[in-house]
C-alpha cells in the first residue's frame, strides 16, 4: 500500500524513491510490526484478562507451572494483527508470494483460534478434535502446494535443492512437490505448536529462523547474489523479506510480554500460524532442508513426542520423564529460564549453520 503511494509521490518528492529498496522496506516492516505489538499488547492483555480468557494447566506436569493457570492466552492474535498490517503497508501487494504466505499464515491462525476458543471460552478441554485440526491443516497446506506448483514458471521453483552441494537437485513432479510442501507446512506448524510450552521458548527461535529465511528470500530474488552464491534464482521472492521482517518485528514485540514470567501466552492461534509461515516461506525459497536444520529445536521437540508415544505403546516404558523435550529437562531440575535460554542458544548455532550453507558449496 505505502509502496504504491510512494511510487506516485516520488514524482514530486524524489527522496521518497528510497522506499523502493527492499532492504529499507524490510526494516520498516520490522519496526512497524514491533510498534504495533508494543502499542496494542497491553490493551489486548487487559481485554483477555477481563473476559477471563486464561490458560489451563495440566496437573501432571511440572509443579512450577501450576502458578501459570489463568494467565491470558490467545495472545498470538496480536502477532497476526501486527504481521498483517505491517505486510500490507510495506510489501508489494502485486507479488504472489506475499499473498500465499500471508493467507496460509492467517488460515492456520484461524484453525488455532477455533481450538483455543473451544478450550478457554467454551471450557472444552479437547478443543478442536485432532482429526479436524489435521484435516483443515491438510486442506490449506494442499491448496497452497497445488497453487505454488501450478503457478510456477521456472523449473527451479519446483525442484528440491540439497545445500552444500553445488549442482545436486531433484526435479519434483506434482505429486512429490505437493507431498513435500504439505509435510513442510503442516509439520512445521505442529512442531512450533509443540515447542510452545514455556515462556518465550517458541517465539524467539521462530524470530531467528524467520530472519534467516528473510535473508534467503532476498538473496534468491536477486539474480547477481543468487548466481554468485550458487543458490536458485527465484524472481519475486525478495519481496518476502518484508513478510519475514514483519514476523520478526511482531515476534519481538510479543516477546516483550511473553518473556519469563509471561504476561500472556500465544496459544494455538499464534503457534500454528507462525509454524506454517516458516514452512511456506521455506518452500517458496526452496530451502526446506535448511529449515529442518535451522529449526532443529522444533524438530527435537517433535521427535521427542513421537519417540515417547511409540516407546510407551510398544514397551510400556517412557524414554523421557515427560514430552515434549523441554518438560523433560524441567523435571530433571533445570529452572525454566535455563531451559529457555539454552534452547535459544542452540537455535542461534543452528541458524548460523543454516546461513553458512550459503557459502559452503
Amino acid at each position: 500500500m505505502l509502496l504504491w503511494l510512494t511510487e506516485i509521490l516520488s514524482e514530486y518528492f524524489t527522496s521518497l524513491a528510497v522506499f523502493q529498496y527492499l532492504t529499507l522496506r524490510g526494516i520498516c516492516g520490522i519496526l512497524t510490526a514491533l510498534m504495533i505489538s508494543l502499542l496494542i499488547g497491553p490493551v489486548m492483555i487487559r481485554k483477555l484478562s477481563q473476559y477471563q480468557i486464561g490458560q489451563s494447566v495440566r496437573d501432571d506436569g511440572p509443579q512450577t507451572h501450576l502458578s501459570k493457570a489463568g494467565t491470558p492466552t490467545m495472545g498470538g492474535a496480536l502477532i497476526l494483527v501486527a504481521i498483517t498490517v505491517s505486510t500490507l503497508l510495506w510489501a508489494d501487494l502485486s507479488n504472489r508470494y506475499v499473498w500465499v504466505s500471508l493467507l496460509v499464515t492467517m488460515f492456520f491462525g484461524v484453525i488455532g483460534w477455533v481450538d483455543d476458543y473451544r478450550k478457554v471460552v467454551e471450557r472444552n478441554p479437547r478443543g478442536l478434535p485432532g482429526r479436524w485440526k489435521y484435516f483443515w491443516q491438510s486442506i490449506i497446506g494442499a491448496i497452497a502446494a497445488f497453487w505454488l506448483y501450478y503457478s510456477a514458471t521456472l523449473p527451479q521453483e519446483t525442484s528440491l535443492f540439497v545445500p552444500v552441494f553445488k549442482e545436486v537437485s531433484l526435479t519434483l513432479g506434482p505429486v512429490l512437490f505437493v507431498l513435500l510442501t504439505y509435510f513442510v507446512v503442516v509439520g512445521s506448524s505442529n512442531a512450533v505448536n509443540l515447542t510452545d510450552g514455556l515462556d518465550g521458548l517458541a517465539i524467539m527461535p521462530t524470530v531467528m529462523v524467520a530472519a534467516a529465511l528473510g535473508i534467503f528470500a532476498y538473496l534468491s530474488g536477486h539474480a547477481q547474489f543468487a548466481n554468485y552464491l550458487l543458490i536458485p534464482h527465484l524472481p519475486g521472492t525478495g519481496e518476502l523479506i518484508v513478510f519475514c521482517g514483519a514476523l520478526v518485528g511482531a515476534g519481538l514485540g510479543f516477546l516483550w510480554f511473553n518473556t519469563y514470567p509471561a504476561q500472556v501466552f500465544m496459544g494455538d492461534v499464534g503457534a500454528l500460524a507462525l509454524g506454517a509461515a516458516l514452512g511456506v516461506v521455506a518452500v517458496i525459497v526452496r530451502q526446506e532442508i535448511v529449515l529442518f536444520v535451522m529449526g532443529g529445536v522444533f524438530v527435537m521437540e517433535t521427535v521427542s513426542v513421537i519417540l515417547q508415544v511409540a516407546s510407551f505403546r510398544l514397551t510400556g516404558r517412557r524414554i523421557f520423564r515427560m514430552a515434549p523435550l523441554h518438560h523433560h529437562f524441567e523435571l530433571k531440575g533445570w529452572p525454566e529460564p535455563r531451559v529457555i535460554v539454552r534452547f535459544w542458544v542452540v537455535t542461534v548455532v543452528l541458524v548460523l549453520v543454516g546461513l553458512a550453507t550459503l557459502k559452503i558449496r
